[in-house]
């Protein structure tokens, strides 16, 4: 038989190690409908790519909420812990990816030594007794590596896995981003409806301010009741209490929109905006499929398939012995001086393979492990296909619906003015009774308030839209 030399030996393993055990990767399907059920009358949209979604606030026409979408990207804590999350899932492709090179180390020594030892002679009836000593210095210096053959792909397979969790921690970033835009978009548009709400409540305490005085003169003419005074100053007195809770609702957004942006909530402000207009962009949602592309909730989920597919070939490859080749060149010398001379050199090389024998079911436990795993994964991918499907359709119908609201909102908030005013005439007239007064000024309170509502809740679901559908898209 003849003997296969080393480097044949090496050879013959490199040919091997273009295989890979376990699985190849492909993406799983995913329930998908060809429209959506609520995008009756929407135009098509061509989607950004998941690195690029754009500045989509810009939209909403507000220099203060684009300066401020400005300084989440650089100065939020959570995005920038997400960031570094990101940073270490590359580091540690780098880290996989260098086992597939021989790791070569450089080692030296010098040694001395030295002792002393009893002797003892006799010849007949006499005995002697001496010591002889030994000692020596040695010198060693060598260069040695060794290379694990990937022959069954266990590192490729590990590489593979690293990268898709880079990609998947890549996409959890994106989506962190996008997560705190959308907050910040939406913690500003309920700060400016509490401006709205503000504005109109103070307005609704001037009003009743200005009855109470109306009633009280009245009732010093004796051509009203004190129980009018009454009812007066207890409208006026809730009117304040409202205005005293938008102050607090108002403080609250501001310090929530101080943390999203960075900064200390004590030193951050926005100043009040009474006149701020709501402005409501159409979005194009496009169609279900571009969805799998435009969410980073979803590419993270399929990336993590494709991590939990790798994890198979991994377990699979421990069925199979691991071969590694190992070398070293030195010298070693009794003297420094001559110790890199050529017939004090040392060199050695070798081929180790290493296999499991018995390991009561372990590998195969983890190999069904593994699969349990990749099944896990592809089923979180579908069910977050499926939530945002939910969640686009959601928005979709709401913004379907208030737009709807906020017309009738507008026309009812309309006619109960109106309605204040001509009652209120008659009151000062004495031809109705404060009652209706009370009434009248009451329903159009409340219609103003619906209606500052409504306008607030639709730039609200065109943020939530936006988000719905993974970010900005690019104008048809």
């Amino acid at each position: 038989m003849r003997r296969i030399s080393l480097p044949l030996a090496l050879l013959a393993a490199t040919a091997l190690s273009a295989c890979a055990v376990g699985p190849n990767y492909s993406r799983p399907s995913a329930p998908v409908s060809p429209t959506y059920k609520e995008a009756q009358g929407w135009a098509p949209a061509a989607p950004a790519e998941l690195s690029d979604k754009g500045d989509w606030w810009t939209l909403f026409n507000d220099p203060v909420l684009n300066d401020l979408e400005a300084k989440v990207s650089v100065s939020n804590q959570s995005l920038i812990a997400s960031e570094a999350a990101y940073r270490q899932a590359r580091a540690l492709v780098s880290e996989q990816r260098a086992a597939l090179f021989p790791t070569v180390d450089l080692s030296g020594s010098g040694t001395k030594s030295g002792g002393g030892a009893k002797a003892t002679s006799s010849s007949g009836s006499g005995s002697t007794t001496g010591t002889s000593s030994s000692r020596g210095t040695s010198y060693r210096a060598s260069l040695g590596a060794t290379w694990e053959v990937d022959v069954w792909g266990r590192i490729r397979r590990t590489i593979e896995a690293a990268k898709a969790n880079a990609q998947a921690s890549a996409a959890d970033l994106a989506a962190a981003r996008l997560s705190l835009q959308g907050e910040l978009a939406a913690n500003y548009v309920g700060l400016r409806e509490t401006d709205i709400l503000l504005a109109l409540d103070q307005a609704t305490a001037d009003g009743y301010r200005r009855t109470l005085e109306i009633s009280q003169n009245q009732y010093k003419a004796g051509t009203a009741p004190r129980s009018d005074v009454l009812q007066a100053q207890t409208q006026l007195d809730n009117a304040l209490a409202d205005l005293a809770g938008q102050e607090q609702t108002r403080a609250t957004y501001e310090h929530a929109i101080a943390v999203l942006v960075g900064q200390p909530p004590g030193s951050f402000s926005l100043p009040a905006q009474a006149g701020w207009t709501a402005t409501a962009p159409d979005v194009p949602p496009g169609v279900p499929s571009e969805l799998l592309q435009r969410r980073p909730d979803i590419a993270a989920a399929e990336r993590r398939a494709a991590a939990a597919n790798a994890q198979i070939g991994i377990a699979r490859a421990a069925y199979f012995p691991s071969l590694t080749l190992s070398g070293s060149y030195g010298f070693a010398a009794s003297e420094l001086g001559s110790l890199f001379d050529a017939p004090n050199s040392l060199w050695s090389y070798g081929l180790a393979i290493a296999e499991t024998v018995f390991d009561a079911g372990a590998r195969g436990a983890r190999v069904k492990e593994a699969k349990a795993g990749y099944d896990q994964a592809v089923a979180t991918y579908r069910q977050t296909v499926l939530t945002a499907l939910a969640d686009v359709e959601n928005q979709l119908a709401a913004t379907r619906v208030l737009a709807r609201q906020e017309a009738l909102r507008r026309d009812a908030a309309d006619a109960a003015s109106q309605a204040e005013t001509m009652v209120l005439n008659r009151y000062k007239a004495g031809q109705v009774s404060y009652v209706e007064v009370v009434t009248a000024q009451t329903s159009a309170n409340s219609a103003r308030t619906a209606l500052a509502q409504a306008t607030a809740q639709r730039q609200s679901t065109a943020v939530a839209l936006i988000q719905a559908l993974g970010g900005g898209w690019k104008a048809p």
